[in-house]
């Protein structure tokens, strides 16, 4: 198993160590209910250094870059954070990303942990034009300062003025005293804040500053079992769950994402689908009896009747009622419609919600 730059700092602060995506993470320090409402109220810290950067250079990169995810990225500019994926040739989806422009010719690609060798394999696959990609995944550290108090948090830190930072967009300067940092205006939890990549040999000092430049707003650090929850109450898609190989992005909602301004892997298909209509959709709901969703757990109908299956579910902190996601037949993903959820042969009433579900 892999550990991150920081795994020893996160046992010392007597992190729950849990194996995820091939490496040991932090799952909660405190609890997850409790981080999870620091990160809403407040601000916390994730180390989120499994996921993946590779940078793609050259005359061609935009070209690549074009061909092989769904989004358009040619309307980004020097600065610009794109969120898009990685679509494959049988109407699934092979990972979700964001695309970091980092000038005409060098762009930097953020993708899951769980998915770096294959998503590397597939973009080489296409990459007929000599594009220089470097694969920076082990050099790179990434830290989520996540929450309202984020960028008051941090700003002794940096010269970069946080609080004007456009959302998707990214800078590069000094942090912590450290040259060369990327901080970028995004994240996974809804709350605000910003993700920032540097060199793993700088995690204990850039860590130990934020911490100490933190510490008037309450900071903390956060594991991933709250980062599930956040995610989830803004109805994101997390891959392996609610968006993979089998699930097209217009299912998952992720139409806005798929722009057919070019071509790209599958966009005939993936056009074809969007006009002709889709036969299952993911939707958001919310439980009316008592019960707890879970991943693959099956969405029944008033008879009965499999219609879908529950993708994430879980005990939402912020609204204190059970929250799910799921796939279901198209005439059961109206706003409103009453579903059940199969929880031990039980059905359990819930009904359709839009996202996301905290607003």
């Amino acid at each position: 198993m892999k550990n991150t730059a920081l795994t020893e700092k996160h046992i010392s602060l007597g992190a729950k160590m849990v194996p995820f995506a091939g490496y040991n993470m932090p799952v909660q320090y405190e609890g997850i209910n409790a981080e999870h409402a620091t990160v809403r109220t407040a601000v916390g810290v994730f180390d989120v250094s499994h996921m993946g950067e590779f940078i793609l250079k050259g005359e061609n990169a935009l070209d690549l870059i074009q061909r092989v995810t769904s989004n358009d990225a040619s309307k980004l500019y020097d600065g610009k954070v794109q969120y898009s994926c990685l679509p494959n040739t049988e109407g699934g989806i092979v990972d979700d990303l964001l695309v970091y422009r980092i000038d005409e010719k060098t762009y930097m690609l953020v993708v899951n942990a769980s998915n770096i060798e294959k998503d590397w394999n597939w973009i080489q696959k296409y990459n007929t034009a000599n594009v220089e990609m470097h694969n920076i995944s082990d050099q790179t550290s990434l830290l989520a300062i996540q929450g309202p108090k984020a960028a008051d948090a941090l700003q002794s830190l940096t010269d970069i003025d946080l609080a004007s930072m456009e959302y998707y967009s990214f800078k590069k300067g000094t942090f912590a005293g450290v040259d060369n940092v990327v901080v970028s205006a995004t994240g996974y939890t809804g709350a605000g804040g910003f993700e920032i990549y540097f060199e793993n040999q700088y995690a204990d000092k850039i860590w130990n500053a934020i911490f100490e430049a933190g510490a008037a707003y309450g900071i903390k650090p956060i594991g991933l079992g709250a980062r599930d929850t956040l995610r989830l109450e803004m109805g994101f898609c997390l891959y392996g769950n609610d968006i993979d190989d089998t699930t097209s992005p217009i299912e998952a909602g992720l139409g806005w994402i798929t722009k057919f301004t070019k071509p790209f892997t599958n966009s005939e298909a993936l056009l074809a689908q969007k006009e002709a209509g889709v036969q299952r959709k993911l939707i958001g709901f919310e439980m009316i009896d008592r019960g707890i969703p879970r991943h693959d757990y099956p969405i029944v109908d008033a008879l009965g009747n499999v219609i879908g299956k529950v993708t994430s579910g879980t005990q939402s902190p912020s609204l204190q009622k059970a929250i799910g996601m799921g796939y279901v037949n198209k005439e059961m993903a109206k706003e409103g419609t009453e579903i059940f959820i199969d929880i031990r042969n039980s059905k359990i009433k819930a009904k359709v919600v839009k996202f996301p579900f905290y607003k």
